[in-house]
């Protein structure tokens, strides 16, 4: 063996001959009984960023299965991230000078698909970089034929079962980006505002109202004033109606028990085209409404059009102020709505969009879980998924984008009807394809059945219900919770029996890595430095289940070092095999140090198994770490370098391959590495783990 183990020597031409050897196909274990993870698909737009290093977790799990004698799948994808992948696109065609209008529907299309496949294999290669044992004979993209063939019956299924349906509703609009997002999509961030207090003028009798607002500019579009029944200071308001201080329109003040007697004067303005609370309460009161705004953001009548809202709302102020219709006007800090990709503020507009239904689609949800068919590790985090699912709104599905799977509905040019299809055109009649894509998430929604359904025959049958679901904690609402609903209203089982959440991999300093904040820390640059084990390593060593990390350089140096010290026990091992290569290895030790380290070993077999068996993968890798660097290392070694004979030979060898065992499933390469130059069989890949007699 080389004095020093090179993981740039080693790394490539290891997982080339695990490849060859077919060892990551289920088909390894024949016999074994069926394990199945799906891949949570990374996005095929671009290379991988530090969160899928986290996929350590499932090839851990994979590999330990394995070698306990699973059939054990892994099965590989990529997500074509619609509206994520159309927006990578569009800001490289800015560099160009060039934007999504510049082109009709099918180049663009045509377009982005050359961008992405020239990206994914990118992707896929940095996955074997990091050493994930992968089937790549069953490799899946959300835009396999196939799959989409399977998304265009799941909403057909749902359109007949009453469960999508098409609404003029308010949905939440970015004009920058031109599209819809779902409720989950919005984040909201702190934002300083003017709350204005505006003078409505009582149609009879005078007097006013004072109304407060952040949103004068969308006074034009306002039908009504709220108050709630319980306010006091407007008890005699029954009945009465106010004027419009822009449009002097009459508007009737209605009573309603949603309205927040502390914000402002008690009094809201209700806008149904532009705010959610007043859609619902317009609702409920049987008030309708337009969006004044248009999808572009400017004004789209009266006085003020053409003017972006952000103008409008200035020169509303101003005029409103020359009026003198402004009482006062304060500073305030609140919550706005903005897009999670361009951080421009959302629009809530009233259009057209389809709408899954997703109240009867969230009881047998609710049921599963409540019943423990299916778990959530950290427990913790169950709450934050049944939250969701007891609170679930309908979700809007439409995504006014170019890239994705084109929504099978069609109108007829005549009679304006909607057909939905499997994805044909209908025959007779003149018809039009609507020209929105799926949310993303409602395709990769239906990802485990919709992969299994789609690879080898039979695979759905010995895989699905999958054993696993890993994935980061932030996605739990907007892809875990969607697919468990979907895997049961489309199969009738569960997709996954346990739910495993990581948390996310943060900057050295601790903060979340952004491109914008330059803070961005490439994990194959971290490979190259260290070695995809030491990276491995080190994501899981001292941190919990679910909690947050930083990419600590020091902890990479640590478990680097660990690398070495393994190393460095293998050549002590090899030599002593040369010096002693005749003696032949009995099973009986007679000295105490022999037989201790034997139990100690048999006893640390048992606390990993159990660690993995619970998903406690640092307890596991700190207490194999520990036991090999301290216990193995710095006791056993230096006590056997006084007494090497045939009896400590054998302890040491087969003590020293029970920790290569234990650890391989955390640092693949360099055991694979140090098993074959011991000449301990073909692949540790193909070795049983351990048993604790």
């Amino acid at each position: 063996m080389d004095k020093i183990y090179s993981h740039k020597e080693t790394e490539d031409r290891i997982y080339k001959f695990w490849e060859e050897k077919g060892f990551f196909k289920p088909e390894v274990n024949p016999k074994g009984k069926p394990y199945s993870i799906i891949l949570p698909p990374p996005n095929a737009n671009a290379p991988l960023h530090f969160g899928h290093a986290m996929y350590v977790i499932e090839d851990i799990l994979i590999r330990y299965r394995r070698m306990k004698g699973d059939s054990a799948l892994w099965l590989p994808g990529a997500d074509h991230a619609g509206f994520e992948t159309q927006f990578v696109f569009e800001k490289n065609l800015q560099k160009t000078g060039k934007s999504r209008f510049d082109y009709d529907r099918d180049t663009l299309y045509k377009m982005i698909w050359d961008f992405v496949q020239s990206n994914r294999p990118i992707m896929e290669n940095q996955l074997k970089k990091l050493g994930f044992s992968l089937d790549w004979s069953r490799k899946k993209f959300t835009l396999d034929p196939d799959i989409i063939s399977i998304v265009y019956k799941t909403f057909k299924k749902l359109h007949d079962d009453g469960l999508v349906y098409r609404g003029y509703r308010l949905v939440n609009y970015c004009t920058f980006d031109g599209t819809s997002f779902s409720d989950l999509e919005v984040i909201h961030k702190e934002k300083e505002s003017s709350l204005y207090f505006v003078k409505y003028f009582f149609e009879k009798g005078g007097g006013n109202i004072s109304v407060a607002t952040t949103r004068p500019e969308t006074i034009i579009a306002d039908v009504a004033v709220a108050v709630n029944p319980k306010d006091k200071r407007y008890k005699d308001l029954k009945g009465k109606n106010v004027i419009n201080p822009i449009t002097n329109e009459r508007l009737p003040i209605i009573f309603d028990s949603s309205v927040d007697m502390e914000f402002g004067t008690g009094a809201l303005k209700i806008t149904p085209g532009h705010d959610p609370k007043d859609f619902e309460i317009a609702q409920r009161n049987n008030l309708k409404g337009e969006s004044l705004i248009g999808f572009d953001g400017k004004i789209k009548e009266g006085k003020y059009k053409g003017l972006y809202a952000k103008q409008a709302r200035e020169k509303v102020a101003e005029d409103l102020e020359k009026e003198g219709l402004i009482e006062k006007i304060e500073k305030i800090i609140h919550q706005a709505p903005v897009c999670y990709k361009c951080q421009n503020i959302i629009e809530p507009l009233l259009m057209e969009q389809w709408f899954v239904k997703m109240e009867p689609l969230a009881k047998p949800a609710m049921e599963a879980l409540k019943k423990g068919e299916i778990k959530i590790s950290p427990k913790r985090l169950e709450k934050v998924l049944s939250d969701f699912l007891e609170n679930i709104r309908d979700w809007n599905i439409s995504r006014q984008i170019v890239w994705g799977i084109r929504i099978p509905a069609f109108k007829n040019k005549k009679t304006g009807g909607w057909v939905v299809t499997e994805g044909e055109a209908p025959t007779g009649g003149d018809w039009e394809q609507d020209t929105d894509t799926f949310d993303t998430w409602f395709s990769s929604s239906q990802w485990p059945f919709a992969t299994l359904q789609t690879t080898k025959p039979d695979d759905f049958e010995r895989f699905y219900p999958t054993d696993v679901m890993e994935t980061g904690y932030d996605i739990l609402r907007w892809w875990v919770a969607r697919m468990i609903m979907m895997g049961l209203y489309k199969t009738g089982k569960i997709p996954f029996r346990d739910v495993v959440l990581h948390g996310m991999v943060n900057d050295p300093k601790g903060l979340k890595m952004s491109k914008s904040k330059g803070n961005v820390v490439d994990p194959l640059e971290i490979v190259n430095e260290y070695g995809a084990d030491a990276l491995r390593f080190a994501l899981i060593f001292g941190t919990g289940l679910g909690n947050d990390q930083a990419a600590s350089l020091p902890k990479f140096q640590n478990a680097r070092n660990f690398a070495n010290k393994l190393w460095n026990m293998a050549r002590f091992i090899e030599m002593n095999r040369i010096q002693n290569s005749k003696l032949k290895i009995q099973n009986s030790p007679k000295n105490k140090v022999d037989k201790d380290i034997i139990n100690k070993v048999q006893n640390l077999v048992k606390d990993v198994t159990k660690d993995l068996d619970n998903y406690n993968f640092n307890f596991a890798a700190e207490k194999v770490y520990e036991f090999a660097w301290h216990e193995f290392a710095d006791k056993y070694i230096e006590d056997v370098k006084k007494r090497i004979d045939s009896n400590s030979y054998a302890v040491l060898e087969s003590s020293y391959l029970a920790i290569l065992k234990l650890l391989h499933p955390f640092m693949p390469f360099i055991t694979e590495e140090i098993y074959q130059k011991l000449n301990l069989g073909e692949s540790i890949m193909v070795e049983k783990w351990p048993s604790a007699k």
